[in-house]
């Protein structure tokens, strides 16, 4: 299944109407009190991220009636909400700021993420910047869209596949456990280059235009990876878990590699001991 291409658009400027109201007049304006921690001091939520999710919670009611809200915060508010996604005719998965820690120090690497699920499937995937006020945009069996206002929408593809020797990637090596930080390091030496921007929003968006060649996680939060995983998958990556299974947003544990091909991501599973 796919979305009405006007459903499409709607929800692209429901995420656009947002960042206006709610994300931009706050940034590198944050006052006191308006930071706070959730599960550590990396893990950050602002005044913003709980406004912007409350605005297209509202929103999305007269874009997709009845369509299961799931969003980052309140996930972190009540984490059976989650809960809902696997059984859900039609969800909304909102992360309504990606990268909140480059947000709250005044860094312009941050995005809006939404993608929507039919049944568990992921059929429509957003990264958006709201600085730039462009995004990526993916439909299931549609392709993958680099477009802003005014501009022709140009098909995206990810680069061809060349070895891990070669390859330029991303990887948050600090959120996999203490006792197998060191074992990673060893392995990022062995590739090109190997780092993170602390935001899985542009991080995805770069493998979809073919910038870089793999995105290792550790952890499967839909909010951080459904719609980008189906960004590269339609600009014709690879995704897969280190234990063989296929991505899909209804699991929460796991490790993923996203990759240019099959053969790159067998190299990677090994250069960092995954499988």
């Amino acid at each position: 299944m796919r979305l009405d291409h006007d459903i499409e658009q709607a929800l692209i400027s429901m995420a656009r109407d947002a960042a206006r109201a709610e994300i931009l007049p706050r940034f590198r304006n944050l006052g006191a009190g308006a930071i706070s921690a959730k599960s550590s001091p990396m893990d950050l939520v602002t005044v913003a991220d709980v406004a912007a999710e409350e605005h297209m919670t509202r929103a999305v009611q007269s874009i997709l009636p009845g369509a299961v809200v799931i969003g980052e915060e309140a996930v972190s508010a009540d984490p059976s909400v989650l809960d809902q996604l696997a059984e859900a005719e039609v969800a909304l998965i909102v992360d309504p700021i990606d990268g909140t820690w480059n947000f709250a120090h005044g860094l312009s690497t941050f995005g809006v993420i939404l993608a929507v699920t039919v049944r568990g499937q992921t059929v429509f995937g957003l990264l958006y910047d709201p600085i730039h006020d462009d995004w990526v945009q993916a439909s299931l069996g549609g392709g993958s869209w680099m477009a802003a206002p005014g501009l022709t929408p140009r098909r995206l593809q990810v680069a061809s596949v060349r070895p891990f020797a070669e390859s330029n990637g991303f990887m948050p090596h600090y959120l996999f456990p203490k006792a197998e930080q060191r074992r990673l390091v060893e392995g990022m030496i062995g590739a090109r280059r190997v780092t993170t921007l602390f935001c899985s929003c542009h991080e995805y968006r770069m493998m979809a235009q073919g910038h870089v060649d793999f995105v290792q996680t550790e952890g499967l939060n839909p909010w951080d990876h459904a719609a980008g995983v189906l960004a590269a998958l339609e600009a014709g990556g690879h995704a897969q878990l280190a234990d063989g299974r296929d991505y899909a947003p209804t699991l929460t544990k796991g490790r993923l590699t996203v990759s240019t091909g099959a053969a790159l991501r067998e190299e990677v599973v090994a250069a960092f001991g995954l499988g």
